[in-house]
């Protein structure tokens, strides 16, 4: 080979590396804080309605939940617990949404496996998940894993193939938008329970 080839091969090699997406890992990421402030934001929800944060704000304290997807036994576990649970929720003026990268049609497939009546919303080029600081991209092999023995399908099921995940952290917004209270934790076994979320929404009347 010349030595044109060679050069032209290295300069490849340097354009590519220098355009080359890099992700953050899960413990790199801090979240939005207690006291920060939301922009509004809309998506497409499970049956393909447009979900407006706006109009949620307008009615009450909104619950934000982030989950992997439907593929994830976790999520879906603590989403049925908090189905079960969801009449309270609502009893103290909150609404609750749940977001995923993944798009319509497997919020779907998560509403049916989990029983879940309340708003799924899909989280397109993981725009929302960014502006909360949740988006990570999870390692080869846990990706491999995922996509493979859970069937994630993660290339096919987001906006792109970057593969990557929310951090299934929970936030409470007031009808300001502002965060009053959140649980985040890179372990994505560790949730935040309905009675966390219960106390720190308003008391509803007659209580």
């Amino acid at each position: 080979m010349t030595m044109k080839f060679w050069t032209l091969l290295f300069f490849l090699l340097i354009a590519f590396s220098s355009n080359a997406q890099t992700y953050p890992q899960a413990n790199e990421l801090q979240g939005l804080q207690v006291g920060d402030t939301v922009k509004s934001f809309e998506a497409v929800t499970q049956d393909s309605s447009l979900f407006h944060l706006d109009s949620a704000l307008g009615k009450g304290y909104v619950v934000v939940m982030f989950y992997r997807g439907q593929w994830c036994p976790v999520c879906n576990k603590h989403m049925k617990r908090v189905q079960d649970s969801l009449h309270l929720i609502s009893d103290a003026g909150a609404t609750l949404v749940a977001i995923s990268p993944e798009k319509p049609e497997y919020l779907a497939k998560a509403a049916d496996k989990t029983g879940a009546t309340f708003t799924l919303l899909y989280d397109s080029a993981y725009q929302i998940g960014e502006q909360f600081d949740v988006v990570f991209k999870p390692s080869g092999k846990d990706r491999m894993m995922y996509n493979t023995l859970l069937g994630a399908k993660l290339d096919e099921s987001h906006s792109d193939d970057s593969e990557r995940l929310p951090i299934p952290a929970t936030f409470i917004l007031n009808q300001e938008g502002v965060i009053v209270w959140r649980h985040f934790n890179p372990n994505y076994k560790i949730r935040a329970s309905v009675s966390e979320i219960l106390r720190h929404l308003p008391k509803p009347l007659g209580d």
